[in-house]
């Protein structure tokens, strides 16, 4: 539970980070977001599970 912990931890810092250093180019790219087809941020979202996935597999695996 506390590595799970840790890794929830990171993630959120590595998430804010954008979001405290620019925010006025993140507004941007958000109204930019809502252009996009859904199929578009559907296929995006499946990548990067399928990234995050791959790259837990590999770091339990190897590590």
């Amino acid at each position: 539970m506390a590595y799970f912990l840790s890794v929830l931890g990171l993630v959120l810092v590595i998430e804010g980070l954008p979001y405290f250093a620019f925010p006025a180019k993140i507004k941007e790219w958000a109204i930019s977001l809502q252009e996009l087809p859904e199929k578009t941020l559907r296929v995006m979202g499946f990548i990067s599970i399928a990234a995050g996935l791959l790259l837990v597999y590999l770091g339990r695996r190897v590590f």
